[in-house]
């Protein structure tokens, strides 16, 4: 038997020396992982068995190898929703809970305003976490998704069946033509990273999420701007799209949209940190 606290404390030193950003909350996630317990129960464990402890430090090498913690406990924790991820899908990020609460307010506003579920379309799902929020939340919508790459669709799949999203592989910059001019909210967290910050790149997502979900051109702005012409084909006049950026495109980015002419209202918001992270824009009437 090995004490809880000492197998936390070292584990915690080794995730630290391996340059992971949070590593007492890792090593505790962990152990809680592998015992079968909450966080806030670790309190209350004392001893570790010779076979979890093993298993602890196996899951412990793997994070020291800046493997995400979330492929490692098979799920990612997403505004009130808990998702399966795994290796092939990019691991949705806290701070994109914030466009998703936008796309749910978007969504239950056009219900207060007409009556009527919204008809939303989330662009370049990955896992399926927006569409999977919006249709948790605002369960009048009818909500449409896309996901370009194979894997990280069969990880949406995961995630959506049983939710009444109409989840598709495919394009972004094709998708749902049948739904041209009648969509009230287009969100979309799409690749945004420029193909010369490769170096600059967490090793958790450089080397484990898929290029797809990371990297877009030069500027890292090539996906914006395909999604600027397919939201406004896809919404009707005065619909709304929202996106993520990086936090240096925080004028980069809403310029996309407010010089092509098609948008008003162009605004760019910021995380819980001050950073800049996504943009929002109404279709011209």
């Amino acid at each position: 038997m090995s004490h809880a606290r000492a197998a936390r404390r070292i584990a915690a030193q080794r995730l630290r020396e391996a340059g992971v950003a949070s590593p007492d909350r890792d090593a505790d996630e962990l152990l809680a992982h592998v015992l079968g317990v909450s966080l806030g129960g670790l309190v209350q464990v004392e001893e570790v068995s010779p076979s979890d402890s093993r298993a602890y430090d196996a899951l412990v090498a793997r994070r020291a190898t800046r493997e995400p913690l979330q492929h490692i406990l098979g799920s990612a924790a997403f505004r009130y929703l808990e998702l399966e991820v795994g290796p092939g899908v990019f691991v949705p990020r806290p701070e994109t809970e914030l466009l998703a609460g936008w796309a749910v307010e978007a969504a239950i506003e056009v219900e207060r305003a007409t009556g009527r579920g919204a008809v939303v379309v989330d662009l370049c799902t990955g896992s399926g976490a927006i569409a999977a929020s919006v249709a948790h939340e605002a369960p009048s919508a009818q909500v449409h998704a896309v996901e370009l790459d194979e894997a990280a669709h069969g990880w949406a799949l995961r995630n959506l069946t049983g939710t009444g999203v109409d989840l598709r592989q495919g394009d972004m910059a094709t998708a749902f033509p049948e739904l041209a001019g009648t969509v009230d909210v287009v969100v979309c967290n799409p690749p945004y990273i420029p193909l010369e910050a490769w170096e600059s790149v967490a090793a958790e997502a450089r080397d484990h999420d898929p290029h797809l979900a990371l990297f877009s051109g030069d500027d890292g702005l090539d996906a914006i701007r395909v999604l600027e012409e397919r939201a406004a084909l896809l919404l009707r006049r005065g619909g709304v799209v929202g996106a993520e950026h990086a936090d240096a495109q925080g004028e980069s980015a809403p310029a996309v949209f407010a010089t092509s002419g098609r948008w008003a209202e162009v605004r760019d918001h910021a995380d819980l940190a001050g950073r800049a992270r996504f943009l929002t824009a109404r279709l011209a009437r």
